[in-house]
């Protein structure tokens, strides 16, 4: 009996370990900007097979996208204490399993994606994956403060892939949804690089924090801010948007100022840096709930 146990035991964990690996809390997230995008026109052209292709096929490929960055981190991940105990920087993954398990994700992300929805689509989250992978977790990372920008490139895609999900075309209303998840996720992972910056410097990841002064990585992060609530605004200018979402999203984004500012004067920046965390994936899930109005 305590055999039977064990065993069981042993298949739960390993399911965890793979489940875990592909990151499930940024797949959520990335799926939630998605379907913002997805119903930001899907009126009168909704179709399930469209919505559960894109769905299906955007988590499978961000997955084998997080499999990959997961065993390519591994050594740093070790350093950083939020990430030490992935089972990649245990040396619980060998390279062949990591590719094996990686591929069998992206063909199932774009088996999904290509019978549901278009050859553009397909193209975006193809650009998206690359530059996540290849541009930004073996590249820019290690080697740049601009691994950030390129890093968000990549975070910026889901409501793109969304929208042409839809409408097959990219527009002004895709460039508007791109600016608009880029700008927002710098300073989202400023704040991160500000409270978890022990951890940046354990592994020598090269963050804005760390190269430079703590006011000029507050200032970027103020005119991301600016640029945020601006794109946020001008996505009613080209797209068929609610009224309930235009005033979420200049409600939201004057929040989203003061609190920037707030930095500026604050004794605890660590505290405020979470707060700053908090409120900017509060402010993004409301807003693509809005854009689904």
């Amino acid at each position: 009996m305590d055999h039977v146990q064990s065993l069981h035991h042993d298949d739960v964990s390993r399911v965890k370990q793979l489940i875990s690996l592909t990151k499930p809390g940024i797949i959520f997230g990335n799926v939630v900007t998605l379907c913002g995008g997805y119903f930001l026109e899907a009126d009168g052209l909704f179709s399930w097979l469209s919505f559960l292709s894109v769905l299906f096929g955007m988590a499978f490929v961000i997955a084998c996208g997080c499999v990959l960055n997961n065993y390519i981190d591994r050594d740093i991940d070790k350093l950083m204490s939020r990430t030490q105990k992935r089972p990649s920087a245990c040396g619980l993954i060998s390279l062949k399993f990591a590719l094996s398990y990686a591929f069998i994700l992206g063909v199932l992300g774009f088996l999904f994606l290509y019978i549901g929805t278009n050859l553009l689509t397909m193209l975006v989250a193809a650009i998206g994956l690359f530059t996540y992978v290849v541009a930004y977790t073996l590249w820019f990372k290690r080697s740049s403060t601009f691994g950030t920008i390129v890093g968000a490139i990549s975070g910026a895609v889901p409501p793109v892939i969304g929208y042409t999900a839809v409408v097959n075309q990219f527009n002004e209303v895709a460039v508007v949804l791109f600016l608009i998840l880029f700008c927002w996720q710098m300073p989202h992972f400023f704040a991160i690089a500000i409270y978890r910056k022990g951890d940046y410097k354990a592994a020598n990841i090269p963050v804005l924090p760390l190269k430079r002064s703590m006011r000029y990585t507050k200032m970027n992060m103020m005119v991301f801010i600016v640029l945020y609530v601006a794109a946020t605004l001008a996505l009613s200018a080209v797209a068929n948007t609610h009224l309930l979402y235009l005033a979420s999203a200049l409600i939201m984004g004057l929040v989203w100022l003061i609190l920037g500012v707030q930095g500026f004067y604050t004794e605890d920046t660590v505290k405020w840096a979470r707060k700053v965390f908090i409120y900017s994936i509060i402010n993004i899930t409301i807003l693509s709930i809005m854009m689904m109005v």
